[in-house]
């Protein structure tokens, strides 16, 4: 409940924001049992990190293991981050966003923690255009290049939907579509 609530704060203001005092105030438990419980502020931020990337596991990635794998898969993949991104999940929309721009110049767990999720995500989305165009699925390509471009779209994305942009779902499966076309034939 504590690491579910500090999630929220941070998907809005930032691990940064997270404080004993706050959480306490805002659940109705004690400064001190919560200071008891996680020790210190990286201590209750890294929970937040994992508690977040459950949560996005759970809402994304482990979802999409039903769809075969490749660019079915990828689609999947993508289908459900734009429900974890639109519904939200968290109120401040992706988590991972919402705090590596924060933490990608500050040396620490927190920041091998946010950097090791990203590297995951990142290096799922390869791994199925490598089998997507193993299988010929889809045409041959730089995995690892669209894989970096196709994170960096959905990070827009999230910014995007956080503003209002209406169509910013629409450019997200234009995007995939390019890049999970079939191969030509001659």
């Amino acid at each position: 409940m504590i690491a579910r609530r500090a999630v929220d704060i941070a998907s809005l203001e930032g691990l940064s924001g997270l404080s004993f005092g706050r959480l306490a105030a805002e659940l109705d438990i004690s400064k001190s049992n919560i200071q008891t419980l996680f020790r210190s502020k990286e201590n209750l931020q890294l929970a937040a990190v994992e508690a977040a990337r459950e949560a996005f596991l759970d809402a994304v990635v482990r979802p999409a293991k039903s769809a075969p794998r490749g660019a079915d898969r990828l689609r999947a993949l993508v289908e459900h981050w734009i429900v974890y991104a639109e519904t939200p999940l968290f109120p401040g929309g992706c988590f991972r966003v919402a705090n590596l721009v924060d933490f990608d110049s500050r040396p620490g767990r927190v920041r091998d923690e946010l950097k090791r999720d990203q590297q995951d995500w990142v290096g799922l989305i390869a791994h199925h255009l490598r089998v997507a165009a193993g299988a010929g699925q889809i045409a041959d390509l730089d995995a690892d290049l669209a894989a970096f471009q196709i994170d960096a779209v959905l990070c827009a994305a999230n910014t995007a939907m956080r503003l209002g942009d209406a169509g910013a779902v629409d450019k997200v499966h234009r995007v995939i579509d390019g890049f999970l076309r079939p191969p030509q034939t001659s």
